[in-house]
Protein backbone atom coordinates (compact mmCIF):
# COMPACT_ATOMS: atom_id res chain seq x y z
CA UNK A 1 0.00 0.00 0.00
CA UNK A 2 1.23 3.47 -0.85
CA UNK A 3 0.92 5.73 2.19
CA UNK A 4 -0.77 9.04 1.45
CA UNK A 5 1.15 12.16 2.47
CA UNK A 6 -1.67 14.67 2.48
CA UNK A 7 -4.89 14.85 4.44
CA UNK A 8 -6.92 14.50 1.25
CA UNK A 9 -5.09 11.29 0.36
CA UNK A 10 -5.67 9.90 3.86
CA UNK A 11 -9.36 10.69 3.52
CA UNK A 12 -9.46 8.93 0.16
CA UNK A 13 -7.74 5.84 1.60
CA UNK A 14 -10.21 5.81 4.50
CA UNK A 15 -13.12 5.99 2.02
CA UNK A 16 -11.61 3.20 -0.08
CA UNK A 17 -11.17 0.98 2.99
CA UNK A 18 -14.70 1.70 4.14
CA UNK A 19 -16.05 0.82 0.70
CA UNK A 20 -13.93 -2.34 0.58
CA UNK A 21 -15.25 -3.38 3.99
CA UNK A 22 -18.84 -2.98 2.79
CA UNK A 23 -18.25 -4.93 -0.43
CA UNK A 24 -16.25 -7.70 1.26
CA UNK A 25 -18.97 -8.03 3.92
CA UNK A 26 -21.70 -8.28 1.28
CA UNK A 27 -19.99 -10.44 -1.33
CA UNK A 28 -16.97 -12.02 0.30
CA UNK A 29 -13.41 -11.58 -0.84
CA UNK A 30 -13.55 -13.76 -3.96
CA UNK A 31 -16.69 -12.16 -5.41
CA UNK A 32 -15.74 -8.56 -4.63
CA UNK A 33 -14.28 -6.57 -7.51
CA UNK A 34 -11.96 -3.61 -7.45
CA UNK A 35 -14.32 -1.81 -9.83
CA UNK A 36 -17.21 -2.21 -7.43
CA UNK A 37 -15.09 -1.06 -4.49
CA UNK A 38 -13.97 2.06 -6.36
CA UNK A 39 -17.56 2.83 -7.36
CA UNK A 40 -18.78 2.38 -3.77
CA UNK A 41 -16.10 4.85 -2.62
CA UNK A 42 -17.05 7.32 -5.38
CA UNK A 43 -13.46 7.11 -6.58
CA UNK A 44 -11.87 6.28 -9.88
CA UNK A 45 -10.42 2.82 -10.38
CA UNK A 46 -7.07 4.50 -10.98
CA UNK A 47 -7.23 6.12 -7.55
CA UNK A 48 -7.93 2.74 -5.96
CA UNK A 49 -5.01 1.10 -7.79
CA UNK A 50 -2.77 4.03 -6.89
CA UNK A 51 -3.10 3.17 -3.20
CA UNK A 52 -3.88 -0.55 -3.44
CA UNK A 53 -2.39 -2.20 -6.55
CA UNK A 54 -4.17 -5.51 -5.80
CA UNK A 55 -7.28 -6.71 -4.04
CA UNK A 56 -5.06 -8.78 -1.75
CA UNK A 57 -3.18 -5.66 -0.59
CA UNK A 58 -6.48 -3.90 0.00
CA UNK A 59 -7.72 -6.84 2.09
CA UNK A 60 -4.44 -6.93 3.98
CA UNK A 61 -4.68 -3.23 4.86
CA UNK A 62 -8.26 -3.66 6.04
CA UNK A 63 -7.34 -6.75 8.06
CA UNK A 64 -4.47 -4.84 9.69
CA UNK A 65 -6.93 -2.17 10.83
CA UNK A 66 -9.30 -4.78 12.18
CA UNK A 67 -6.50 -6.59 13.98
CA UNK A 68 -5.39 -3.33 15.59
CA UNK A 69 -8.92 -2.66 16.85
CA UNK A 70 -9.30 -6.21 18.17
CA UNK A 71 -5.95 -6.07 19.96
CA UNK A 72 -6.95 -2.78 21.58
CA UNK A 73 -10.00 -4.57 22.99
CA UNK A 74 -7.81 -7.37 24.34
CA UNK A 75 -5.32 -4.86 25.81
CA UNK A 76 -8.20 -3.25 27.73
CA UNK A 77 -9.22 -6.70 28.98
CA UNK A 78 -5.66 -7.38 30.11
CA UNK A 79 -5.60 -4.10 32.03
CA UNK A 80 -8.91 -4.90 33.75
CA UNK A 81 -8.61 -8.69 34.18
CA UNK A 82 -7.11 -8.63 37.66
CA UNK A 83 -10.14 -6.70 38.95
CA UNK A 84 -12.75 -8.89 37.26
CA UNK A 85 -14.16 -12.06 38.69
CA UNK A 86 -13.36 -15.20 36.74
CA UNK A 87 -17.04 -15.41 35.77
CA UNK A 88 -17.05 -11.84 34.44
CA UNK A 89 -13.94 -12.57 32.37
CA UNK A 90 -15.48 -15.73 30.92
CA UNK A 91 -18.71 -13.92 30.04
CA UNK A 92 -16.80 -11.17 28.23
CA UNK A 93 -14.57 -13.56 26.33
CA UNK A 94 -17.42 -15.73 25.04
CA UNK A 95 -19.08 -12.78 23.35
CA UNK A 96 -16.03 -10.70 22.34
CA UNK A 97 -15.60 -12.06 18.82
CA UNK A 98 -19.35 -12.05 18.20
CA UNK A 99 -19.56 -8.38 19.12
CA UNK A 100 -16.39 -7.54 17.20
CA UNK A 101 -17.67 -9.22 14.04
CA UNK A 102 -20.99 -7.40 14.37
CA UNK A 103 -19.12 -4.09 14.40
CA UNK A 104 -16.70 -5.17 11.65
CA UNK A 105 -18.74 -7.33 9.25
CA UNK A 106 -15.92 -7.82 6.72
CA UNK A 107 -13.66 -9.34 9.39
CA UNK A 108 -15.15 -12.83 9.02
CA UNK A 109 -14.98 -12.97 5.21
CA UNK A 110 -11.38 -11.73 5.31
CA UNK A 111 -10.42 -14.41 7.83
CA UNK A 112 -11.66 -16.99 5.34
CA UNK A 113 -9.39 -15.77 2.51
CA UNK A 114 -7.13 -18.48 1.16
CA UNK A 115 -4.17 -18.15 -1.15
CA UNK A 116 -1.64 -15.36 -1.45
CA UNK A 117 -3.08 -13.21 1.32
CA UNK A 118 -3.82 -16.06 3.73
CA UNK A 119 -0.85 -15.33 6.00
CA UNK A 120 -2.62 -12.44 7.70
CA UNK A 121 -5.56 -14.48 9.09
CA UNK A 122 -3.15 -17.05 10.52
CA UNK A 123 -1.07 -14.27 12.06
CA UNK A 124 -4.21 -12.76 13.59
CA UNK A 125 -5.18 -16.13 15.08
CA UNK A 126 -1.75 -16.56 16.68
CA UNK A 127 -1.80 -12.97 17.96
CA UNK A 128 -5.27 -13.49 19.46
CA UNK A 129 -3.96 -16.54 21.29
CA UNK A 130 -1.02 -14.49 22.61
CA UNK A 131 -3.45 -11.79 23.78
CA UNK A 132 -5.57 -14.37 25.55
CA UNK A 133 -2.46 -15.72 27.26
CA UNK A 134 -1.61 -12.18 28.44
CA UNK A 135 -5.15 -11.72 29.77
CA UNK A 136 -5.01 -15.03 31.64
CA UNK A 137 -1.59 -14.15 33.06
CA UNK A 138 -2.99 -10.85 34.32
CA UNK A 139 -5.88 -12.73 35.93
CA UNK A 140 -3.70 -15.50 37.40
CA UNK A 141 -0.17 -14.09 37.70
CA UNK A 142 0.98 -16.99 39.85
CA UNK A 143 0.51 -19.54 37.09
CA UNK A 144 3.33 -20.28 34.67
CA UNK A 145 2.91 -19.51 30.96
CA UNK A 146 3.29 -23.20 30.09
CA UNK A 147 0.29 -23.93 32.32
CA UNK A 148 -1.76 -21.07 30.87
CA UNK A 149 -0.84 -21.59 27.22
CA UNK A 150 -3.15 -24.59 26.64
CA UNK A 151 -5.87 -22.75 28.59
CA UNK A 152 -5.54 -19.78 26.20
CA UNK A 153 -5.87 -22.17 23.26
CA UNK A 154 -8.98 -23.77 24.77
CA UNK A 155 -10.52 -20.33 25.43
CA UNK A 156 -9.84 -19.33 21.83
CA UNK A 157 -11.65 -22.45 20.61
CA UNK A 158 -14.66 -21.68 22.82
CA UNK A 159 -14.72 -18.15 21.39
CA UNK A 160 -14.66 -19.57 17.85
CA UNK A 161 -17.46 -21.97 18.78
CA UNK A 162 -19.52 -19.02 20.01
CA UNK A 163 -18.99 -17.24 16.67
CA UNK A 164 -19.99 -20.37 14.76
CA UNK A 165 -23.06 -20.87 16.92
CA UNK A 166 -24.05 -17.24 16.54
CA UNK A 167 -23.73 -17.45 12.75
CA UNK A 168 -25.99 -20.48 12.43
CA UNK A 169 -29.16 -19.31 10.65
CA UNK A 170 -32.61 -19.69 12.20
CA UNK A 171 -31.35 -21.16 15.46
CA UNK A 172 -34.21 -20.79 17.96
CA UNK A 173 -32.09 -21.47 21.08
CA UNK A 174 -29.11 -19.28 20.07
CA UNK A 175 -29.04 -17.10 23.18
CA UNK A 176 -29.58 -20.06 25.49
CA UNK A 177 -26.79 -22.01 23.78
CA UNK A 178 -24.42 -19.02 24.05
CA UNK A 179 -25.30 -18.84 27.74
CA UNK A 180 -24.37 -22.52 28.02
CA UNK A 181 -20.99 -21.84 26.41
CA UNK A 182 -20.43 -19.00 28.88
CA UNK A 183 -21.40 -21.33 31.73
CA UNK A 184 -18.92 -23.94 30.50
CA UNK A 185 -16.15 -21.36 30.20
CA UNK A 186 -16.88 -19.96 33.67
CA UNK A 187 -16.58 -23.43 35.22
CA UNK A 188 -13.47 -24.23 33.21
CA UNK A 189 -11.68 -20.98 34.09
CA UNK A 190 -12.61 -21.25 37.77
CA UNK A 191 -10.98 -24.69 37.80
CA UNK A 192 -7.90 -23.73 35.78
CA UNK A 193 -7.19 -20.30 37.24
CA UNK A 194 -7.90 -21.26 40.84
Amino acid sequence: MREPRRARGRQRVAALLEAAAAVFAEKGFDNATMTEIAARAHASIGSLYQFFPTKELLAEALMARYAEALFETFAAYQDAAAGWSTDALADRLVRTLIEFRAGHPAFGPLLDVRGASSDKPAEVGLAVRACLLDILRAKAPGLAPEVLSPVALAVQQVMKAAVSLNAEPDLPARDAALDELAFMLRRYLRDRLG
